[in-house]
């Protein structure tokens, strides 16, 4: 994809705050036919019309005003970077560079792809360019700043403290620019553009399937990418604009960093196959559990933390299991073919309980009551193919509840 250009889109918004050609030139120490020119040339990469000219000066138009929304956002998000290398600045007195300087979406995309591949490059790949010009682009975002961003290891290039904070912006800004032609496309009645949504386990097996197929329907222009990884991988995905929201089992924590919303109640249950011995039983202890084996998610998951204290509420010995997964297919396939018990949403497992091949067993597990739910970064102004995703998600979820 095409970024847009970073340096017009700050011209524009000049133009806008001055309300005329002539008045922000002496704002951007440019002659007013080349700031002419940048507006007309943004125009032309959105093929929309940004102001209406008058004699009193250059309004915005509402698409004007929509991407002089998402410019403000990417401007703090680039002027809180510059703000953290001054104070750094004081410390080494190395130069700081204007905040015009940072205005270069390529500069901005080489270091946010290196902060996620570690791989110089992987990213010259990415951004069909040579490893050389990443590099250089690097080197100029590091003189402009003041600042080392990466450091070599064994491991790849891993940010520096400062470079994480700041790639970490990048990163939302970049987010910011793809979204200004989506926002354009939606005043017009077109819901475009690509949805990355974190999918939990939760939500994988019924509430995000519907909910994308209900807005895909609607939306045939829209395309949504999911991604499985665990929590804290989504979470810095979250964080740093790679991924719209996230949604699935909510965290007990509140955080000052994520909106949290609650959707759906949900609660573990004890599962095992149709004929297993314990199936025909009309009510189970702790005691009937003894002797099978058991496969569980994986140590310090959720879900493996709710378990074992359930058994320690219940003074019980937690089990040991003879598997450890967070594949649902492989945890399929172990219960059907054995005599394995796991402790599991049954609305993961839905399809093969409805067909008879697994069965919920009568064993009550108070305290395993968990909220699927939506989970999106503070402050964030999503892209109308989040919202329209996350509007299709509540309604699934409501006829579920």
């Amino acid at each position: 994809m095409t970024l847009l250009n970073l340096r017009h889109l700050h011209v524009f918004n000049v133009v806008a705050t001055t309300g005329g050609v002539r008045r922000s030139s002496d704002t951007l120490l440019r002659a007013s036919s080349a700031v002419a020119r940048s507006v007309a040339a943004l125009e032309h990469s959105l093929a929309t019309q940004l102001f209406e000219r008058k004699g009193r000066g250059m309004l915005p138009t509402a698409a004007g005003e929509a991407v002089r929304l998402r410019v403000e956002r990417i401007e703090a998000e680039l002027r809180e970077v510059r703000d953290d290398a001054l104070r750094l600045r004081d410390r080494n007195g190395k130069p700081v560079g204007s905040l015009d300087a940072l205005f270069n979406e390529r500069r901005l995309q080489a270091a946010a792809l290196l902060a996620e591949t570690h791989h110089m490059p992987s990213v010259a790949r990415l951004m069909e360019v040579s490893p050389s010009a990443v590099s250089q682009a690097l080197s100029m975002l590091e003189g402009i700043l003041g600042q080392a961003l990466f450091f070599r290891t064994a491991h790849g290039m891993l940010p520096t403290d400062a470079g994480r904070r700041w790639t970490e912006r990048f990163g939302r800004a970049l987010a910011e620019l793809r979204h200004i032609p989506e926002d354009i496309a939606a005043l017009d009645g077109v819901v475009q553009g690509t949805v990355t949504v974190g999918a939990l386990p939760l939500a994988r097996s019924q509430l995000l399937p519907k909910a994308m197929t209900r807005v895909l329907a609607r939306h045939p222009r829209l395309q949504i990418r999911s991604l499985e990884s665990p929590y804290e991988e989504l979470a810095a995905g979250l964080m740093s604009g790679r991924i719209d929201f996230i949604v699935g089992a909510l965290r007990a924590f509140s955080s000052d960093t994520f909106d949290m919303r609650p959707l759906v109640a949900d609660s573990a249950a004890l599962i095992a196959r149709a004929g297993h011995p314990l199936a025909s039983r009309k009510k189970l202890s702790l005691r009937d559990l003894d002797g099978y084996p058991w496969v569980l998610s994986r140590a310090g998951t959720p879900l493996r933390d709710s378990i074992e204290q359930f058994f320690r509420d219940s003074r019980w010995p937690a089990p040991r299991p003879a598997v450890e997964t967070g594949d649902l297919a492989l945890l399929r396939g172990l219960l059907v073919g054995s005599e394995m018990l796991t402790v599991i949403s049954a609305h993961q497992l839905q399809h093969e309980i409805a067909t008879g091949q697994l069965t919920t067993l009568p064993f009550a597990m108070r305290g395993m009551e968990r909220r699927i739910g939506l989970m999106q970064r503070k402050g964030a102004h999503l892209s109308p193919g989040a919202s329209a995703l996350q509007e299709a998600i509540e309604a699934v979820a409501t006829g579920m509840d």
